[in-house]
């Protein structure tokens, strides 16, 4: 009579209900409540570990007292260290194997020193018979030799031994280049191409054996941001690893190399991470180890200012070698003048900021290119191009930069300024056929 009872009182409580329905919503909270509680505990592990290192050491009879603090800072001290450096030891460890030195040589003249048999004859000679008076050492070149000239950083971006670089690490037509990877080992190497916009070049050696790196996306770094910088410091040390944080972004500074050929790069990243000549086409990694830029340049005579160029403005690039075995740049075909306040006021302007679309100086050097994207889109000389797709044109964000980050093929919105009226104008980006 009471079990009767009991299940009559079970089924006026839950009435209709499906009880397992409710079985399973009460299997759902609790599994919830587990996460939830073990997202805390992650959250506060440190203080949770240094609670308990310190409860330990209280009850550890072997243990001094005077030594119980000391010991549990360590703790906690070590367990902090692992949290930071385990990240940037891994990365290293990781990415290492795909980074390699360039060494630059080139045949140059070998010359000898010799007594030229021809010279008129000194008087004293006879006077004083062994001593050499007047002749004169002359030099001869006797063949050529080949020689280190420079060094420079690279990495593997594919399995089939493609390495991105800086141009201007491989720009002399003949040299000759070489890498050697970090196992030790020396491999011949060819130039695939150069870029004609941005200061990256592509080099092949005939090798497998290689891991590549994984791209990063330099368009959602922020400042502060830690960083890895690998490369062959001052052409000597190879793999050499330094850490540092992201100084600034959308950086724009002249860079000139070894010939004294000066180039202007914008969109830059900054960074503290020290990059010594010789790491020129290095990566800078983020701590995934994912590269988020080229390391390009250094200036001179300071300490922690150090330029990458973003990884996104390189991808179109590494992709079109890929494919086509050659760099194939989306291009817009104008000729211009970058606008701030002095060019506004000069040349009397409405605006401070914008491209301003002018001819060159001499014949053959029109503001619009005869057959290129912009004269199919309307564009004219005298136009002032404001933005692109939204962003705005700037000494800091140039036109190069963001044409050179879009795809062959792809159609971009140009704000436009043209008789005081603002428009947009759709343009079809084309391969690039030639320098701007």
């Amino acid at each position: 009579m009471e079990s009767k009872d009991i299940f009559k009182f079970i089924k006026q409580s839950f009435g209709e209900r499906n009880i397992l329905s409710m079985f399973l919503i009460a299997i759902g909270v609790s599994v919830l409540f587990i996460f939830l509680c073990a997202g805390v505990l992650f959250y506060f592990r440190g203080e949770i570990f240094g609670y308990f290192a310190k409860g330990y050491l209280s009850l550890s009879p072997d243990v001094e007292e005077n030594s119980k603090a000391d010991i549990t800072e360590k703790i906690i001290e070590k367990e902090s260290i692992f949290t930071q450096e385990y990240f940037v030891v891994d990365a290293v460890k990781k990415t290492n194997p795909a980074v390699v030195a360039i060494v630059i040589s080139k045949e140059v003249p070998k010359y000898e020193v010799y007594i030229n048999p021809n010279q008129k004859k000194n008087p004293l000679e006879e006077l004083f018979p062994g001593f050499n008076f007047g002749a004169v050492p002359e030099y001869r070149q006797n063949g050529t030799e080949e020689k280190e000239i420079g060094g420079g950083s690279g990495f593997f971006v594919s399995n089939d031994g493609l390495i991105v670089t800086n141009k201007h690490v491989v720009n002399d037509a003949t040299a000759i280049y070489t890498v050697y990877t970090n196992d030790g080992k020396r491999h011949a190497a060819e130039v695939v191409d150069r870029d004609p916009i941005f200061d990256i070049a592509f080099l092949k050696i005939n090798s497998f054996a290689y891991s590549h790196l994984p791209l990063g996306n330099s368009d959602s770094l922020f400042l502060g941001q830690s960083v890895i910088a690998i490369g062959n410091a001052l052409g000597e040390f190879k793999n050499t690893v330094s850490v540092g944080v992201i100084s600034g972004l959308s950086r724009s500074v002249s860079a000139g190399d070894s010939t004294g050929q000066v180039e202007l790069l914008d969109h830059v990243i900054q960074t503290d991470a020290a990059i010594n000549p010789g790491n020129s086409g290095g990566p800078l990694l983020d701590l995934s180890g994912r590269v988020i830029g080229v390391n390009v340049a250094v200036v001179q005579g300071s300490q922690g200012i150090g330029f990458a160029l973003p990884v996104n403005s390189v991808k179109g690039a590494i992709e079109s070698v890929k494919t086509t075995g050659k760099i194939v740049r989306p291009y817009l075909g104008v000729r211009y003048v970058q606008i701030n306040s002095k060019i506004k006021e000069a040349n009397n302007l409405p605006v401070d900021y914008g491209v301003l679309i002018k001819a060159g100086s001499g014949a053959g050097n029109p503001a619009v290119m005869p057959g290129s994207p912009a004269l199919r889109a309307g564009i004219k000389e005298g136009d002032i191009i404001l933005s692109i797709d939204g962003v705005k044109i700037t000494e800091e964000t140039s036109l190069s930069s963001l044409v050179g980050q879009k795809k062959i093929g792809q159609t971009v919105d140009l704000r436009i300024l043209r008789n005081g009226a603002e428009q947009t104008i759709q343009v079809i980006l084309e391969a690039f056929k030639g320098i701007q």
